[in-house]
């Protein structure tokens, strides 16, 4: 094998090394994307039955390989339906990494630039106000993704930030103050969308679906 080298009675190439870091690091993005969720305790109760399957099946346990067998024939099935929250999450990681506009951001430049665009007074005003009000508010500002997916979820509104807006958008009385605002490009995109919730155990139970929402979208 070219390329390879002993260690014991190993013989192994530089491919199975590439292998072995490249399985390594799909395992740690699964597990920081796991982490905190019940979806990880199911997660890791499935690896292990599926290693006690890899057991009984090199032992010649006939009988229970068959058993086993059957259930992790629809394991991929039943894994898509469980994790369907987290692979959408683990999908749009991904894209957000590959995509031209995330590359772009990565520029000193193009940050400052974005900064500059972006006028928080608005923001910090209205937040203020709501605050003096004990109003509560829910803003997602877009990064490398322009969280089209969530926008779609709401009423699509595309206008200048203000502060009167912003209040007028949260206040109690208002059909838009149930759900998010999205921030795009520096314009509110759009009110009443739809984040994920946190399924973290140890978040208070005294935090309301607003407070899991903003801890659920961290990151997106």
């Amino acid at each position: 094998m070219i390329g390879s080298f002993s260690i014991g009675f190993l013989r192994i190439g530089w491919i199975d090394v590439v292998d072995v870091l490249l399985v390594t690091a799909l395992f740690y993005q699964l597990y920081k994307l796991l982490t905190g969720s019940v979806a990880l305790k199911v997660f890791l109760g499935f690896m292990s039955l599926y290693l006690f399957y890899l057991v009984v099946k090199a032992a010649g346990m006939e009988l229970l390989t068959s058993i086993l067998g059957q259930f992790m024939s629809v394991g991929v099935l039943a894994g898509i339906i469980l994790f369907q929250q987290e692979i959408r999450r683990f999908l749009l990681n991904v894209g957000k990494a590959t995509s031209f506009g995330s590359r772009m951001r990565m520029f000193p430049w193009r940050r400052e630039q974005e900064q500059e665009r972006m006028n928080l007074t608005p923001f910090i005003e209205a937040a203020k106000s709501l605050a003096g009000k004990q109003t509560g508010a829910l803003i997602a500002f877009s990064m490398a993704s322009d969280l089209k997916f969530f926008a779609d979820s709401g009423d699509l509104i595309d206008a200048a930030v203000s502060k009167r807006l912003l209040l007028s958008i949260f206040n109690k009385t208002s059909p838009l103050h149930d759900g998010a605002v999205i921030i795009t490009n520096g314009r509110i995109k759009a009110a009443r969308c739809i984040l994920p919730v946190s399924e973290n155990p140890d978040v208070p139970a005294a935090l309301g679906l607003r407070h899991r929402a903003a801890i659920g979208s961290d990151g997106k």
